[in-house]
């Protein structure tokens, strides 16, 4: 039975707890774009990508090595349950296995995003018309984007360890 089967025991719960919290990210992504408004000129979207720009490279980076290190992590504890004396079910592989997943996807989207954030825009010449919005709506909703990822890999992450803490803790404490 996989982690994601809606028919696992604690299906439910996992999904509404990843669900929940990525669905208050993209709302806040939202609400923020909203916020923002219409963008109605080149010369407005260069400022804004430029802004963009001074917050996203330490926010990317920080997902970036986030992502990195939670890889790294799952690494290890692989072997930790591999070397252990407790017997852990094809559930909690199968979480560390999601739980990678879901950070090497945040670690090339933190790249592609760190990848754009160092254009230097508003430098370029004879760019088509409307190039600049679109550059500053792809901007900015993949760093929603990366953000998002990275909570549900947060999210995940607890997830896979109050199964592991269940599976070694003896009796019914969690």
């Amino acid at each position: 039975m996989h982690a994601w089967d809606a028919s696992a025991p604690g299906a439910g719960v996992k999904h509404w707890a990843i669900f929940s919290t990525t669905g208050l990210i993209v709302l806040i992504g939202i609400g923020a774009r909203f916020a923002i408004g219409e963008v109605y000129s080149e010369a407005e979207a260069t400022n804004l990508i430029q802004a963009l720009t001074q917050t996203g490279l330490y926010l990317g980076s920080a997902i970036a090595g986030a992502a990195a290190t939670t890889l790294a992590l799952m690494l290890t504890l692989l072997g930790l349950l591999r070397n252990s004396d407790a017997n852990f079910d094809a559930d909690a592989y199968k979480s560390i296995s999601e739980v990678a997943w879901l950070s090497t996807i945040s670690l090339v989207g933190a790249v592609i995003l760190l990848l754009l954030l160092v254009l230097p825009a508003g430098e370029f010449e004879k760019m088509p018309k409307g190039w600049y919005l679109y550059m500053y709506e792809v901007m900015f909703w993949l760093t929603v984007a990366v953000c998002t990822l990275l909570v549900a890999t947060v999210m995940r992450l607890f997830l896979t360890i109050r199964h592991v803490i269940a599976q070694i803790t003896p009796g019914d404490a969690i």
